[in-house]
């Protein structure tokens, strides 16, 4: 049994050393070389002692977007995977929420670039009323809404499901017992879905510390992230030991959301 269970488990292994391991550590030996390829520990000194805290900076700008993303992502999601565990074709909704995942990242960040845009849609319905074009494209207010509305469905599915499970019989004895609505929902529903929550959170947190393409075509460069300054190391600069002790830096912050939001427990 012991042998057909480890055989099994020789693709998964496999995988997880050739696609997760591997370039981990490539990462990590390729940050102790600068340009000229010379083994030096200066891209750290760099990173920590840049003129005007340049990359600590970006770095506590990466956090917080990817906070401000988690939060509306987790107030818009909570309320609606309550929602939707009332109705009951559930699993269809839920389907249709799921839906524009399997649509590329690309075109969805092009179709809010027409709908934010100086002749998008958004602008069209203000000219209608008499307010005129705004500014809403290249904006922290436009990265942020398109990258909560890209990440929502990660959010909903975890808290979906822990709420799916979730017997209702204890949400008749609150009731029976006296509590009211807000009551059942602070003190039952809520801490039994914290799970969910912390999975939903780690699924939207840790992707939003490295995003690059948004902040390029949503953002227009006024939004600088750490995924963005990977980028440009890579790809512009050529400068791969900076751009890997970056990630470095940037698997180090996850590596910690994963932990802080782990479940922990009670003793």
């Amino acid at each position: 049994m012991k042998k057909t269970s480890r055989l099994f488990m020789a693709p998964y292994m496999l995988w997880v050393m050739l696609f997760v391991l591997a370039p981990v550590v490539l990462i990590v030996y390729q940050s102790f070389f600068n340009i000229q390829n010379d083994f030096t520990l200066g891209n750290y000194q760099t990173y920590f002692n840049s003129p005007n805290m340049t990359y600590l900076r970006m770095s506590l700008n990466s956090i917080l977007y990817a906070g401000i993303i988690t939060l509306v992502t987790l107030l818009f999601s909570y309320p609606a995977a309550l929602f939707l565990t009332q109705l009951k074709h559930k699993q269809l909704w839920l389907m249709l929420i799921i839906l524009p995942t399997w649509v590329n990242l690309l075109l969805k960040a092009y179709a809010f670039i027409g709908i934010f845009g100086q002749h998008g849609s958004i602008n069209q319905f203000l000219s209608f009323f008499g307010i005129g074009a705004q500014q809403i494209l290249f904006t922290d207010f436009s990265f942020i809404a398109v990258a909560s509305y890209i990440e929502i469905p990660f959010m909903i599915l975890p808290i979906f499901n822990v709420l799916d499970d979730l017997d209702p019989n204890l949400m008749h004895a609150s009731r029976d017992l006296g509590a009211s609505p807000w009551q059942t929902f602070t003190k039952v529903i809520f801490p039994l879905s914290m799970n969910g929550v912390r999975s939903g959170v780690q699924a939207v947190f840790i992707p939003s510390l490295s995003l690059f393409m948004l902040t390029r075509l949503i953002g227009g460069n006024r939004v600088i992230t750490l995924g963005t300054a990977i980028e440009q190391h890579f790809l512009t600069t050529q400068n791969w030991g900076m751009g890997s002790t970056i990630g470095v830096v940037l698997i180090i912050a996850m590596l910690a959301v994963m932990w802080l939001t782990k479940e922990r427990k009670k003793s």
